[in-house]
């Protein structure tokens, strides 16, 4: 028996149906408010189990019979009011979790970590998976809580557990919807004139999700990958997303100090009002931030071919 956390999550759910897919016998985790998505409504057979990450006990009971694990599970969030409850759920959890595996012998396990757990790289080059994370003032709680989540994992594999992690860049793809990278979409098709300067690392979940079964059924052990199908501008991003929706591109160059008042303004709007607006300080670094991330370790691993960005993009603006 294979168990996904994560389930109803963007990649987690693609991950379930690809496996469902291909007859393999899936237990699904959710927690009891999440909704199954629309993609695996129709799927075949699946064994939904109603369990939190940090209720031991009933993850205890899920994994009753399983070989093998698939740790998508996690918080997202740059509000710095979810430190706390981030790093419970992305920490505490996984670290529950690779107990419970090391308990029951589990065959092998994928954890789902990010880009934002890697180092980054020196003299402006690619960043790989030699660069290492380093603690620093810049450095975002969901950074912090990816990484020290990872220790977990490495702490399982120091314990005896077969385990591979794998880091995407940004995640997109046809069922994000309004949500996560989804956003990114949704704000280009209401009407865009401004591009921040930063560039970004994407590929599309269908390649994530894949990768990761492949990964789980070779013989690799104890490494991380880092899953990147090209790096892009912003502006060369929203620019391709603009056109597949048939619209105009921004054309205006964002400038770092607007954006900047801009959290001023989000700031004292939600201390007045108390309505989130969006814009936080790690957002604010993030879109000028020159990010490039190097795919040559898991193509040469498992000779993948990654999806072209520009096919995502209009694959989602036709979705």
């Amino acid at each position: 028996m294979i168990l996904v956390t994560g389930a109803t999550g963007f990649l987690g759910s693609e991950l379930v149906r690809q496996l469902v897919l291909q007859g393999k016998p899936v237990r699904a985790i959710k927690r009891t408010t999440s909704v199954v998505p629309p993609v695996l409504t129709t799927t075949g057979s699946i064994d939904w189990r109603d369990a939190d990450l940090l209720d031991h006990y009933a993850m205890e009971e899920a994994m009753e019979d399983v070989t093998e694990v698939y740790h998508c599970a996690a918080m997202v969030s740059f509000r710095s009011e979810d430190k706390k409850a981030m790093l419970r759920v992305n920490v505490e959890g996984t670290a529950s979790l690779i107990n419970i595996c090391l308990r029951n012998n589990i065959r092998k396990l994928v954890h789902a970590s990010s880009v934002s757990a890697v180092g980054n790289s020196k003299n402006g080059q690619y960043t790989s998976e030699n660069d290492h994370w380093q603690f620093s003032r810049n450095e975002s709680n969901y950074s912090i809580s990816k990484y020290e989540s990872e220790m977990e994992v490495f702490r399982g594999i120091a314990e005896g557990l077969s385990a591979v992690i794998v880091n995407p860049s940004i995640i997109i793809g046809k069922n994000a919807g309004k949500r996560g990278s989804g956003q990114l979409f949704e704000v280009v098709k209401e009407g865009l004139r401004f591009y921040p300067g930063g560039t970004c690392g994407i590929v599309d979940v269908e390649d994530v999700a894949a990768i990761m079964i492949r990964l789980m059924a070779s013989d690799i052990e104890t490494e991380r990958f880092i899953l990147n199908s090209e790096n892009v501008s912003y502006r060369d991003l929203f620019t391709a997303i603009a056109n597949g929706y048939g619209l105009l591109p921004p054309k205006y160059p964002l400038k770092q100090w607007v954006l900047k008042s801009g959290f001023l303004a989000s700031s004292l709007a939600r201390l007045i009002t108390g309505k989130e607006l969006g814009i936080t300080k790690e957002i604010t670094r993030s879109a000028f931030k020159t990010s490039r991330y190097s795919n040559e370790k898991i193509t040469k691993a498992l000779n993948t071919r990654f999806k072209p960005v520009s096919e995502s993009i209009l694959e989602i603006c036709r979705a």
